[in-house]
């Protein structure tokens, strides 16, 4: 199978293998045999492999390592060159540092998102959308010099084991390469555990996998499952194995009824074996059991050795074993040559093989034969409690290993420790939190591994779940793991609950806040009072976050001038959500941050990200605060300066917000064409940092409701709403759902595309808002319900329909983007339908006044004559006592709430 790959390769066919079997059937030894004695020919072959531990925290760890083998070409270009120096001398650089040297332009926006990665691991202010752009920017900038690597010269074969062991970076790159297999000189085979499922990312794989098939088809995705070996194959390996000894004829039958042809079960009972034994040897009948009879004949000094290291893992070093037995290293190591000799078991491994990351360590290498075995001693051969003493053991040894003088510890080491002391339970689980936060750290700020950092987050929590409440060490790494745990995973949050569980952002929130105010530590009681306004906005709706929010900004006046930074972020967040309920104190708390922002020496550092986020923030929220307010020209110049001050700053994440919004502002001042081009602009600028985003879908909806105004693009305009309405229920941001939802209804109201579909959204917004509070949005849904009902011919329903958007437009007043003359418009054509002539004018006048008071707000005569006669709405409203037909360009077309997240 891996030969076939090879040769459509050969042919400039690219297609990926998947070599499935269990541990021990030897898929590993094929692969490896495989890229030994085929190099050299047609194509170039590369072998690495995924790590357990090391492989699931190590960004593209094995992708890494398959470029430092093909970096000895001598001929690179001068970027390159460099990469590839690095690479041979195994220096201890994060992944974009890396690709910074081998990709123009990347320096920049690595170097700005490590900052503002360092202030999120600071303040926990920061969310992750301002980060994970880079995330997929490195993988997508990794590709590219995989894809440059397989141009430079012969075809290139790459082969990866234990897939099931990769982190996550690896996976992604994986999945944007495989699309490019079919025009690029590049084939791929993945060994794959069939206990895979088990593993950390095991079923993830599965996943991708069952994706890839689906998406390529089984042309170009092929598997194969390393079968189990036939009966005469047995005969001839017992043939081989034992030549020249006297073995009974009947012996490989007895061998194949008993192992079912399992490779390493066959291996384990021909090593039992030895001359007058006979056929009738007894032989163990099951695996571990094989496994245990061969240890059993080791000396009681040489099974210590092996138990202790089989606890670290598939490998370990005898400086680790002599620290935890307390025998002379020496002595171990001449022990564990002996064993190699006269047992097997382990194997040394060579100086050259050693990964790169040991080169400034003084270690020794030593692997278990295969997995199984490993994992049967560690099982087997010793009780749970001196399990955990030899894990805490290690743990302390790998902290002490001897490396080069100045050198600090490589990260893969550090990630080992935090394992054996997750791994030697209660008694050492505050170093274990404390070392998993340390790597959850390292991974945002230096690997942009934000994903990894998430990893390493959660062990810490649980770690610190095993410390009494109320100590120190459990409160206070409670407070950082949640708060660095929420920041980066809160463009994932979904919010809603059963009755049986609450999400566990809130949940995650609430021990943090609890935890501290135990603390008593009062910046820190503000920052998690902060961060549990936002999870249950998510989670519970807009009215007690919104208590929360305000409290949070009270808590952080409370702490003096310390706490200013707090007050700032915390008084940006509250002035963003609070226009969802009353527009004109939330307009106030904003311009309030603003002074603050202006006056207050603390917020005076321009390249602090955090303040840099709140203050972007702060200005458009401002802007298109104004625009709700009916005061346009303010609106104008607020949005436009924000857009020009993002577009000379790095990373830029908020850019296609302040984007979205002057889009809105374009639309509704009748000047489509520049909203076309601002949304245009936010699209591709998403797009090329790549992965689902709310604000895309938000933006790809907007696009579609303009695009649907022109009857001969109505299907481009419903197909464009489609897919932003898949995009919103893969990131499921509460603020967003409503919103796009409700504009994808009224991209199918008005192309006439499904009115079922149409109704049925229509009414699952209805639903949520009602929950959540979002009451702009439920003012549009009822608007919209209302326009569908009078449509179907229902005009009692779509008068009741219309009487409850104004009964919640009464309450409210004016609303964020909700165009209050479109919803008074709405209603007074469903009115007038239903026999309420009277009642409709008024509704009429009170629309066309609105018109009035916003074009007052224009100093242009240009813009003034635009808004009231390039707006169909505006135009119909003016021109006629009473609206025939539809006589409007829809309802609320530019339906927005605040943005969701600080």
């Amino acid at each position: 199978m891996i030969g076939g790959v090879r040769d459509r390769l050969s042919q400039g066919v690219g297609s990926l293998l998947v070599v499935e079997g269990d541990s021990g059937f030897g898929k590993s030894t094929l692969m490896r045999r495989f890229a030994a004695t085929e190099s050299g020919g047609t194509c170039r072959i590369v072998l690495s492999r995924c790590m357990p531990t090391i492989g699931t925290g190590s960004r593209y760890a094995p992708v890494w390592d398959a470029l430092t083998q093909l970096s000895k070409s001598p001929v690179e270009p001068p970027r390159r060159s460099r990469l590839a120096r690095m690479l041979r001398e195994g220096t201890a650089a994060a992944a974009p540092e890396l690709l910074s040297v081998a990709v123009p332009g990347l320096g920049a926006a690595f170097t700005a998102t490590r900052a503002a990665a360092a202030a999120t691991v600071a303040t926990g202010s920061i969310p992750g959308d301002s980060l994970l752009h880079a995330d997929g920017l490195a993988t997508r900038q990794l590709v590219d010099v995989v894809v440059q690597q397989a141009r430079d010269g012969k075809p290139l074969l790459l082969m990866i084991d234990d897939i099931q062991l990769s982190d996550h970076g690896t996976l992604e790159l994986l999945h944007l390469l495989l699309p490019r297999l079919r025009d690029e000189p590049l084939a791929l085979v993945l060994g794959l555990g069939s206990y895979g499922r088990s593993a950390s990312g095991g079923q993830a794989v599965h996943e991708l996998l069952a994706e890839w098939e689906r998406d390529y088809g089984t042309d170009s995705v092929l598997r194969h499952q390393v079968p189990a070996l036939p009966a005469w194959a047995v005969r001839q390996l017992v043939t081989e194995r034992l030549r020249g000894k006297a073995v009974p004829e009947r012996f490989p039958d007895h061998v194949f009824d008993a192992t079912a042809g399992h490779p390493v079960f066959v291996d384990q009972v021909l090593n039992l074996w030895h001359p007058g034994y006979g056929a009738d040897v007894p032989l163990p009948e099951k695996l571990p059991a094989a496994i245990e009879d061969r240890f059993g004949r080791l000396d009681p000094h040489d099974r210590e050795l092996l138990v202790v290291g089989a606890t670290m893992g598939e490998f370990f070093c005898s400086h680790t074993v002599a620290e935890v037995t307390g025998m002379p290293q020496l002595q171990v190591q001449d022990r564990l040559h002996a064993i190699q000799r006269d047992h097997g078991l382990v194997t040394e491994r060579r100086r050259s093989e050693l990964p790169r990351w040991t080169r400034n360590l003084h270690i020794d290498w030593y692997d278990f034969e295969h997995r199984l075995l490993q994992r049967t001693i560690r099982r087997v051969q010793q009780r749970e409690g001196a399990r955990l003493l030899r894990h805490a053991g290690i743990a302390d040894a790998l902290g002490r290993l001897p490396r080069a003088a100045g050198s600090e510890l490589p990260r893969e080491l550090r990630v080992l420790i935090a394992d054996q002391l997750r791994q030697a339970g209660p008694a050492r689980a505050a170093e274990c939190a404390v070392a998993h936060l340390d790597l959850a750290r390292t991974a945002a700020v230096e690997e942009l591994a934000f994903l990894q950092a998430e990893q390493h987050c959660r062990t810490a929590i649980d770690a610190v779940r095993l410390l009494p409440e109320g100590t120190e060490d459990h409160d206070r790494r409670l407070v950082e793991a949640v708060e660095l745990l929420l920041s980066l995973t809160e463009v994932r949050w979904q919010g809603g609950h059963t009755d049986h569980a609450r999400p566990e952002i809130d949940t995650l929130a609430a021990e943090a806040e609890q935890a501290a105010r135990r603390l008593g530590d009062r910046l820190l009681i503000a920052r998690t009072t902060l961060l549990r306004g936002k999870t249950l906005l998510a989670v519970d709706g807009l009215a007690p976050s919104l208590a929360k929010l305000e409290e949070a900004v009270q808590r952080a006046r409370e702490c003096g001038d310390e706490g200013i930074t707090a007050l700032y972020v915390a008084m940006v967040e509250y002035g963003r959500q609070l226009p969802k309920r009353d527009l004109k104190a939330g307009l106030a708390v904003l311009v309030d941050a603003e002074r603050l922002y202006g006056s207050a020496p603390q917020l005076s550092e321009t390249g602090n990200p955090v303040l840099q986020h709140a203050r972007n923030l702060n200005e458009m929220q401002i802007g298109v605060n104004l625009f709700d307010a009916g005061r346009f020209d303010e609106a104008r110049v607020r949005l436009e300066r924000c857009v020009a001050r993002l577009d000379g700053e790095t990373p830029q994440v908020e850019l296609p917000i302040a984007l979205n919004y002057l889009a809105q502002l374009h639309v509704a001042m009748g000047a489509e064409d520049k909203a076309r081009e601002a949304l245009s602009r936010a699209l591709q600028f998403e797009e090329s940092r790549g992965g689902a985003s709310g604000w895309h879908a938000y933006n790809s909806a907007l696009l579609a409701l303009i695009t649907s105004r022109d009857r001969t693009r109505a299907r481009e305009a419903v197909a464009l709403a489609e897919e932003a309405w898949q995009e919103t229920t893969c990131t499921w941001l509460v603020n967003l759902v409503p919103i796009v939802r409700n504009l994808y209804v009224e991209v199918l109201l008005e192309t006439g595309h499904d009115p079922d579909l149409a109704a049925r959204l229509a009414r699952d917004s209805l639903v949520e808002t009602e929950r959540t509070g979002m009451d702009r949005s439920r003012i549009a849904a009822y608007c919209l319900r209302s326009r569908l009902r009078s449509h179907a011919g229902d005009i009692d329903d779509a008068a009741a329909d219309a009487r409850m958007a104004l009964s919640v437009l009464e309450e409210r007043g004016d609303m964020p983007a909700l165009r209050t003359e479109e919803v008074l418009h709405d209603a007074a054509r469903a009115l007038h339908a239903a026999g309420a002539p009277h009642e409709a004018q008024t509704l009429w006048d009170r629309a066309r006044t609105e018109i009035h008071r916003k074009a007052d707000s224009m100093a242009a005569p240009d813009d003034r004559a635009r808004f009231l006669n390039g707006v169909p709405l505006n135009r119909t409203l003016l021109t006629h006592d009473v609206p025939p037909g539809h006589g409007g360009a829809g309802t609320v077309p530019g339906q927005r709430e605040s943005r969701p997240r600080a």
